[in-house]
């Protein structure tokens, strides 16, 4: 479940990152009224321990067991 939300506020973050680099627009320094807001940089400070968390995920055993349909010959 965490990993859930961890990748919600990342996907948030990319697509803020994404309205920046096409349109020039801070989404959440527009709604948390600016960029040196305090909530602003709570809302920045977050999705990058959310990046840092979904690095270990790259290092990671996959819980579950693989769902591929084995053929015997």
């Amino acid at each position: 479940m965490l990993n859930k939300i961890v990748l919600t506020l990342l996907i948030i973050g990319g697509v803020n990152w994404g309205a920046i680099g096409i349109f020039q627009f801070d989404l959440v320094a527009w709604i948390c009224g600016g960029q040196t807001g305090m909530i602003s940089r709570v809302i920045y400070t977050v999705v990058g321990l959310c990046a840092i968390w979904c690095i270990s995920l790259l290092f990671r055993e996959n819980a579950e067991p693989d769902r591929e349909i084995k053929v015997m010959s």
